[in-house]
């Protein structure tokens, strides 16, 4: 076996978002240093990073430039081109993981879907769209609503449109402006979350989380999920099953839908660390960035064990347009026992961007999931976004 030495490798980063900020202050204790590209000057990442390489998440001479100075290469951002990180990996030796064969299918939410309903992975009914009479087919065999989805370029919610009537097909199509497909919408008693990472040798998964989203967006997310036991662990086995589509080290956001008879179905795959884990970082005994670094760097994985009951919210731009970025009133956050403030350095707040995190942690036994919950919600009530 290799022996593990700090200060440790540098690890590349495409995007330089709040992933890579909270990636890079995961991979500091460890002695990894990491550099990140990223178009936007003084990105979040850039102040914890060792170093920004200022170009476009396509540019091929700055990607290159990062892999001659990155033992491997990985990625925050879906934007982030497969076919030139995977040219470059091959002139350079340096790897990227997840591999760019992943990045491939992941941009394609059909492909996607394709290859892991042909792999036996319960996904919701669905199928392509080319014109709005293909949505109207699909009200017709899957009832309304639809949701259409734009099959590239969405994340976070965007690109997806819930589709009320045959009438609404015509500017649903037009709103979502390129390739499209179309799903069944699934009846679901609530949203779940497994972040789960393929290490070299080994597989993880974290304890299930429960998302609550509004208008798409990502709002809330409580550990342990309120799903049974038996609901629970076959969330596990599809994750696991997904893994096994998946090519190459890293972690994998694996979004799925509870249905009401308590059936499993996935939602959406990201080959990346993922809203829905931040809560890891106060909650189990190793972060989800923490893992990422173990697993890219084919590191041994970490414990997975959770340290206490969590609910994650989201601090999202509460404003009505673009402004310089400032967060009031967080005194009641810093004063909260078991709260954690995360802050991601952005320099324009817009409406409904995500602007930052909160954490509740409590003690099992003592404060229940709902009192978190509420705590959680009334810290992020509280907090103001100043121009």
């Amino acid at each position: 076996m290799t022996t593990l030495r700090t200060p440790g490798p540098t690890i590349g980063v495409v995007g330089g978002g709040q992933l890579g900020r909270m990636l890079a202050e995961a991979a500091a204790p460890l002695g990894v240093e990491v550099v990140v590209l990223d178009p936007t000057p003084d990105c979040p990442a850039a102040l914890v990073a060792r170093d920004q390489i200022v170009a476009d998440f396509d540019d091929e001479a700055g990607i290159r430039d990062l892999a001659e100075r990155a033992d491997v290469l990985t990625f925050e951002i879906e934007l982030a081109d497969q076919n030139v990180m995977d040219r470059i990996s091959e002139e350079t030796g340096t790897p990227v993981h997840p591999k760019p064969s992943t990045l491939e299918t992941i941009h394609d939410k059909l492909v996607q879907k394709r290859e892991l309903e042909d792999a036996g992975v319960p996904v919701p009914p669905f199928r392509k769209v080319d014109d709005a009479d293909d949505i109207r087919e699909a009200i017709d065999d899957y009832g309304a609503p639809v949701m259409l989805k734009a099959r590239t370029g969405g994340y976070d919610g965007r690109g997806n449109v819930p589709v009320e009537s045959k009438a609404d097909a015509e500017d649903a199509l037009e709103s979502v402006a390129g390739p499209a497909m179309v799903e069944s919408f699934v009846d679901f008693e609530r949203e779940v979350s497994v972040i789960a990472v393929k290490g070299d040798d080994e597989v993880a998964t974290f304890p299930l989380g429960e998302n609550v989203h509004e208008d798409e967006i990502l709002r809330e997310t409580i550990v342990p999920a309120r799903s049974s036991e038996a609901v629970t662990e076959r969330a596990y086995d599809v994750a696991r099953d997904v893994l096994e589509v998946m090519d190459g080290r890293g972690v994998y956001g694996i979004e799925l839908f509870e249905a009401t008879d308590g059936e499993i179905l996935l939602n959406e795959i990201a080959p990346r660390p993922h809203n829905s884990g931040h809560w890891t970082i106060e909650g189990t005994q190793t972060s989800q960035f923490e893992q990422h670094t173990r697993a890219v760097l084919g590191w041994p994985l970490g414990s997975t064990a959770l340290r206490s009951p969590t609910v994650m919210t989201n601090l999202l731009g509460d404003v009505d347009e673009e402004q310089p970025a400032a967060v009031g009133d967080i005194d009641e956050i810093l004063g909260t026992p078991g709260a954690a403030l995360h802050w991601y350095g952005k320099q324009q707040a817009r409406p409904l961007r995500k602007m930052g995190h909160v954490t509740v942690t409590g003690d099992e036994g003592t404060d229940s999931i709902d009192d978190l919950l509420e705590t959680a919600r009334e810290l992020e009530a509280a907090v103001t976004f100043q121009s």
